[in-house]
């Protein structure tokens, strides 16, 4: 019988399905010495069979037919589970799925599968203690810091440009992170690359961009690539396009053919990045599959774990042409169950979910009720992009988990602001529009923007540690392309004297409000992508970090890491409770008597005050500051005033450049001036 895709999602709603195939037991393949396990879960089959291979892909087969090495009927039980058991420890065998439906047999890889082989369309038996690298089992991530610094990193893009000194057989991999001493050019020890220069600016955190299987990049051709240059090109894609959730992208391994080599060298670089004092955040893409009709998921139960819109077609709310029904109870099940499994065999410390805003409340709040269940409270991070591409139809009394409904969610969840972002630097989708720090005279925008990261009407943060402080992000154009955009329609002065100073500005703005602080990883030395919008496709050579580049702004680069140390030096921006709203001050705007483009920034609590003036104008401002003494931190120029052994002291007025920040700490006799140790 043939039905609609209406048709099975009625049938899947209907209480009588859930009271009989709603399943809580072990699914996926578990080899140990005891034998070997498999589980899949297909209510609506007739018949699955289990299906053995010799290699990980057709290729590696030297044919042109799929044709098994072994074919085993699974038993049919319970909840529409099938199983099979041998007392063979089948750890390195492949595999995959024959199903017979009503209407039609296909055949398809364990959507629990832990391990594959090249481009995942077999999976792969494994014992995964065989994985672990030497020291495993002893690895944690550092402590906690009293301030989040988060740096997107590409796991290509990060080590590929030959600039950044990696080693010719890690550049572009995972093992290039193992590399804990690179220069520039490979000899330059006046510049630092890799881990070691994040580790120099401040970061405390490191989001991985997506790293389980994805399907936009064929893993064969990457790993023929020859280093030197290929006529073709180096495949590379940011990666939003998943196909097995819960193995390891091969295309970033030493080699993709064999199953357990990505799964070992991902760990060896999350344990790299622990060691080198970094915790690591997984971005995580459930909102959609890369294909609907190729999924397993859609192989194994048509039509369950996709929303449906009200024309009956698949639904569209993430722009890839098929939303992940999160509201069914298999496939929040499967989602979190994901998550616990990259935070356990891992050792993932938070997870940034890609386009959140399609996912529902009750499985936000689930996962983190969860991971602090699990591993203490607030010891995970959640975070993610409150919005979708478009709309999603859930089904029943689901509701997403965006802005307009952010507030039923745990008050420990995050996302990303796009309320300072655009009033910073002007919106993402007009690249000619300007923000404050680029052109835009009307400071009411941003004294929205900051309080925003607080809590209010303009944004739905409860508290500023649900805030994602940012301006730049792998989306859309990178800073330095975005103030290089608005610039064009005003060419005046030199172009690129301009775009430092705003791009200095931006940087003081963001970087000194409330909530966990987020950058694209190279916008601190001006990173371009020629002005490309949206580089998920585009070569390597446009996407990769051009260390050299960096090495050319390492003025700028130093402006940035004096404003992240003296965050992390301040008590007061490193709150993240409500109750800061009544500490923290931000005026601007003609209903505040100030001039055009001018904003004052005020807080205090029992740690000490701060002010700060940002001049967005092209006009200097004369300004008297409140009584006391002041210690200069942070001006146009330098944002490292505040580590010099004697305070640089403010006179009573003092004068803001156009395009500038001014930062400034009150002081007493008993301050201790200077660098704090962390």
């Amino acid at each position: 019988m043939t039905r609609t895709p209406r048709e099975w999602k009625d049938f899947y709603l209907s209480s009588s399905f859930s009271s009989k195939y709603d399943y809580d037991g072990q699914l996926g393949a578990f080899a140990d010495e005891r034998g070997t396990t498999f589980t899949v879960w297909s209510p609506c089959a007739v018949n699955v069979s289990l299906r053995f291979f010799s290699h990980g892909s057709q290729e590696e087969d030297g044919t042109d037919i799929d044709v098994p090495v072994m074919v085993y009927r699974m038993q049919p039980g319970k909840n529409g589970v099938f199983t099979l058991h041998t007392r063979k420890n089948l750890s390195g065998t492949y595999y995959d799925f024959e199903i017979e439906h009503e209407d039609k047999t296909v055949t398809t890889p364990d959507p629990y599968a832990k391990a594959c082989g090249s481009n995942g369309m077999r999976s792969m038996v494994i014992d995964l203690r065989t994985t672990d690298p030497e020291g495993w089992e002893a690895d944690k991530p550092p402590a906690k810091t009293d301030e989040t610094v988060i740096s997107e990193v590409h796991v290509k893009d990060f080590s590929w440009d030959k600039s950044g000194g990696f080693p010719d057989d890690v550049r572009g991999r995972y093992l290039a992170f193992t590399k804990n001493k690179t220069y520039l050019n490979g000899d330059d020890k006046s510049f630092r690359t890799g881990l070691s220069y994040l580790k120099n600016l401040g970061v405390t955190h490191i989001q991985l961009m997506p790293v389980f299987d994805y399907g936009s990049v064929n893993e064969a051709d990457s790993f023929a690539f020859d280093l030197k240059g290929s006529k073709n090109g180096e495949p590379f894609n940011w990666g939003y396009d998943p196909v097995n959730y819960n193995c390891p992208e091969g295309s970033y391994s030493s080699d993709p053919y064999e199953g357990d080599v990505r799964i070992r060298e991902l760990k060896s670089a999350i344990m790299a990045i622990h060691k080198a004092g970094f915790r690591v955040i997984m971005d995580v893409v459930y909102n959609h599959t890369y294909s609907l009709e190729d999924s397993s998921f859609q192989k194994t139960v048509p039509w369950y774990y996709y929303r449906i819109d009200k024309d009956g077609k698949p639904a569209n709310g993430s722009g890839c042409g098929n939303d992940f029904a999160s509201e069914m109870y298999m496939a929040h099940r499967f989602i979190k169950d994901s998550v616990l499994y990259w935070a356990s065999e891992y050792h993932m410390d938070g997870f940034r979910f890609d386009l959140m805003g399609l996912l529902d409340t009750d499985l936000m709040n689930d996962i983190q009720a969860s991971l602090d269940e699990i591993y203490g409270s607030g010891e995970k991070l959640v975070y993610g992009e409150p919005w979708g591409a478009d709309n999603s139809s859930l089904e029943g009394k689901a509701h997403p988990s965006d802005k307009a409904h952010f507030k039923e969610l745990d008050p420990e969840i995050g996302m990303f602001n796009d309320c300072i972002r655009d009033s910073v630097k002007g919106s993402v989708f007009e690249k000619h529009e300007p923000g404050f720090a680029d052109g835009d005279k009307d400071a009411s925008k941003l004294v929205k923007g900051i309080l925003s990261t607080i809590g209010g009407k303009d944004f739905p943060v409860q508290n500023p540690g649900q805030s994602i402080t940012y301006v730049s992000c792998h989306d859309n154009l990178t800073l330095w392309d975005k103030l290089s955009e608005v610039n064009w329609l005003k060419p005046t002065g030199d172009p690129e004297k301009k775009r430092l100073a705003q791009n200095r500005l931006c940087a003081a703005i963001y970087l000194m409000s409330p909530g966990r602080v987020f950058f694209l990883s190279g916008e601190e030395g001006a990173r371009s992508k020629n002005g490309d919008e949206n580089s998920y496709n585009a070569s390597i050579e446009e996407n990769a970090i051009k260390w050299d580049e960096l090495y050319r702004h390492s003025d700028l680069i130093e402006y940035y890491k004096g404003l992240i140390g003296l965050r992390r030096s301040l008590p007061l921006l490193n709150r993240k409770d409500a109750a800061l709203a009544e500490d923290f001050r931000v005026t601007g705007g003609s209903c505040d008597s100030l001039p055009d483009g001018l904003v004052l920034v005020q807080g205090g609590d029992e740690s000490g005050e701060i002010l700060m003036i940002f001049n967005g104008s092209n006009l200097s401002q004369l300004m008297a500051l409140p009584s006391g003494k002041w210690q200069l931190c942070v001006d146009g120029d330098r944002s490292d005033y505040w580590t010099e052994d004697e305070p640089v002291l403010a006179d009573e007025k003092i004068e803001s450049e156009p395009m500038t920040a001014m930062i400034f700490k009150k002081i007493t006799e008993e301050a201790n001036f200077g660098r704090q140790e962390e």
